[in-house]
Order: C-alpha cells, then sequence, then structure tokens
C-alpha cells in the first residue's frame, strides 16, 4: 500500500524555485523601502502644515 503514493516532478508541485534569475537590475531591502515611503509621507505631512 505505500508504494501506491503518486510522485510528481519538484518543479510542477511547487517546492522548486529559482533564487540566481533575477527580473531587475536595482535590488532594495525592503527596509529603505520603507524608510523612503514613511519620510515621503513625513515630508508631505510638514509641507501641508507650513502652507497653512
Amino acid at each position: 500500500m505505500a508504494d501506491d503514493k503518486i510522485q510528481t516532478p519538484t518543479s510542477s508541485a511547487g517546492i522548486m524555485r529559482f533564487y540566481d534569475v533575477s527580473a531587475s537590475k536595482i535590488q532594495l531591502d525592503a527596509k529603505v523601502v520603507l524608510g523612503i515611503a514613511i519620510g515621503l509621507v513625513l515630508l508631505e505631512i510638514i509641507l501641508k502644515i507650513a502652507m497653512r
């Protein structure tokens, strides 16, 4: 009974991943992107307060 298992290739089962392929030459850390976004939001808030 144990030999009746269905064997699927690892690529079709979604187990195999390719980490050496990158679509972009520009790679930023998530912390950098988050910092830029927070900085832009704070800048916008400061400018809105200053323009009153």
